[in-house]
């Protein structure tokens, strides 16, 4: 609402006591001068706002009033604080005003006979209604309801003594992102969330894709980790998008090398399945099954079959052919085998379904104990890390469509930009396609996804308007903010003009998963439930001397054990 006026800097003084004296006895603090939809103005009552000369009692933007009406009890979101006509010393003929978002009422509910929160506003305030702080027990029933699965993950910003609660349906059933810049507490925010849903649910399925190498100690024992050491996701998992992006040149040899692995692949899985329903007889029913093989069956072959088939394409070519299609791609295939960096996908020696297996280890079934995945994504190769990431991404939404939603699940995506950008060309198009596809549709299968990411402008649009809760932490890019303004609802918009001026581990968190948009203060987290940091303290490291020859010579040595050199 606009008005003619002088704002101040985010408070007023309203109460010589302060807000403990509104919570042991509410009282009026203004009137309502005007109401225009879902807003509203309060004038302050200059008896309280200027009595004595005790200014430490300040009603601050992102606080919660209660302005009570004749059937109701409404409450409202301080959105702005101005004094119209202001004078060089403050005093009695100051007028101060109060700026409200409306956002819902306190009823009696008819089964308990208690006051209870509900959204939105059936009895509209009117001229003259007065206006009060809202004490600890209104907001305990609005942010702290005993009623539904909750988790504690905080304070409320506006009374420590109020705990912070994340509605949990709603929050991992319809998505949620948490933004913030570089050093704010994401990852430790996220931590805490999963950490309170592990403690009161056993039998959770999640899976995190740590691109950094932070949370392998954040879950203990309730965690199954995972690195390149000890993963197996073989090549014939991916899907022909996947394998396309993964062996096949980038320029105009492409379309003739796409056709050409095709084929391949084909004959090797057919091959393959020839082979094994020979040697078992039980298998041979599935002869008629595998004669209608696609280049996307999920069924295991050898990539030494499809050099094979390259090599006898290659001597059944006239002169008049180039061979260079069928070259490259068998020295691309031959490459990635002998890599030791890539052995997770392509070293295995022998190929085997054991499709069964790695679904049950990624997604925790049986879980074991181990309710969640932590997969150490930092030492893959950048070339093949969004194929990783699809190829995971694309198996978490098709088991959840075949086990009709039978295996509520949650997918957890640490810097979700860099595999799902806002920009068309770059990065890798499948992973993209298939987290978009989790945000669109998961939800009806049970599969829900977590985002994490410091840049909400660089992310996929379409992704990041499907998350229905924000967990919005410092962000100090103006284009940044603006996107989180765009998808914001539920009278957030003024909150979040403090998103530059929030503190480490602070948020103002809006959306389904929360009663109301609130700003909170994530609890305090163990050392050794942390996740792990690398930020480096050079005040200190250059004090001593960090690295000796010897030292120097064994990370070489490393680094060409793990494969060529990246080029």
């Amino acid at each position: 609402m606009t008005q003619n006026t002088q704002t101040t800097p985010a408070s007023f003084p309203v109460s010589p006591n302060g807000p403990a004296a509104a919570v042991a006895q509410p009282a009026s603090i203004g009137h309502i001068v005007s109401v225009s939809g879902a807003q509203a103005i309060a004038v302050l009552d200059r008896g309280v706002a200027h009595g004595g000369h005790k200014r430490d009692a300040r009603i601050q933007i992102g606080a919660l009033v209660k302005i009570v009406t004749p059937t109701t009890s409404v409450l409202g979101i301080v959105s702005a604080v101005s004094s119209p006509t202001p004078s060089l010393d403050a005093g009695e003929n100051e007028i101060g005003l109060v700026e409200l978002n409306l956002a819902g009422e306190l009823v009696l509910d008819p089964e308990s006979r208690r006051l209870v929160f509900r959204r939105g506003v059936a009895h509209l305030p009117s001229l003259g209604d007065p206006v009060m702080f809202a004490d600890r027990n209104d907001l305990t029933r609005v942010y702290a309801r005993p009623h539904g699965a909750s988790i504690k993950v905080g304070s409320l910003y506006q009374d420590s003594a109020v705990p912070a609660r994340l509605l949990i349906d709603e929050l991992l059933s319809k998505h949620f992102i948490v933004v913030g810049t570089t050093g704010c507490g994401k990852s430790t925010a996220l931590t805490c969330i999963l950490q309170r849903v592990l403690e009161e649910h056993n039998y959770a399925h999640m899976l995190v894709l740590d691109v950094h190498n932070e949370y392998p100690q954040a879950f203990g024992s309730l965690a199954e980790n995972i690195n390149p050491d000890n993963l197996n996701l073989p090549i014939w998992l991916l899907n022909f998008q996947e394998l396309t992006e993964a062996l096949t040149s980038s320029d105009a040899s492409r379309e003739a090398e796409t056709e050409i692995l095709s084929d391949g692949v084909v004959y090797a899985k057919r091959r393959f399945s020839d082979a094994s329903s020979v040697r078992a007889s039980t298998l041979a029913r599935r002869s008629t099954e595998f004669s209608t093989i696609t280049v996307d069956t999920p069924t295991p072959y050898r990539l030494s079959d499809v050099v094979a088939f390259i090599d006898e394409q290659l001597g059944k070519l006239d002169r008049a052919r180039s061979t260079v299609p069928y070259r490259r791609l068998k020295t691309r295939i031959e490459t990635l085998v002998s890599d030791q960096r890539y052995s997770f996908m392509f070293g295995s020696l022998t190929v085997q379904d054991t499709m069964t297996e790695t679904l049950g280890r990624l997604f925790r079934v049986p879980h074991d104990g181990k309710p969640i995945t932590v997969i150490n994504l930092s030492s893959v190769p950048a070339e093949i890390l969004d194929v990783v990431i699809s190829v995971i991404a694309r198996l978490a939404f098709d088991l959840a469509v075949w086990s009709k939603g039978g295996l509520p699940m949650l997918l957890v995506c640490e810097e979700a930009h860099r595999y799902a950008p806002a920009s068309e060309a770059r990065k890798f198009a499948p992973t993209r396609q298939a987290l978009s596809r989790i945000a669109k549709e998961g939800r009806k299968y049970g599969l829900s996804l977590a985002l994490v990411t410091q840049r909400p402008s660089e992310l996929d649009p379409t992704v990041l308007s499907q998350c229905s809760t924000a967990i919005a932490m410092r962000l100090s890019t103006e284009k940044d903010q603006a996107v989180m303004r765009a998808n914001t609802h539920d009278g957030a918009l003024d909150l979040l003009d403090f998103l530059p001026l929030l503190g480490d581990r602070e948020a103002i968190v809006f959306g389904q998963g929360v009663a109301m948009p609130m700003r909170i203060r994530f609890d305090d987290m163990a050392d050794e439930t942390r996740p792990r940091t690398h930020s480096l303290g050079f005040s200190e490291s250059w004090k001593a001397p960090n690295m000796s020859v010897e030292e120097l010579e064994a990370i070489v040595a490393r680094w060409r054990l793990s494969g060529r050199e990246r080029g």
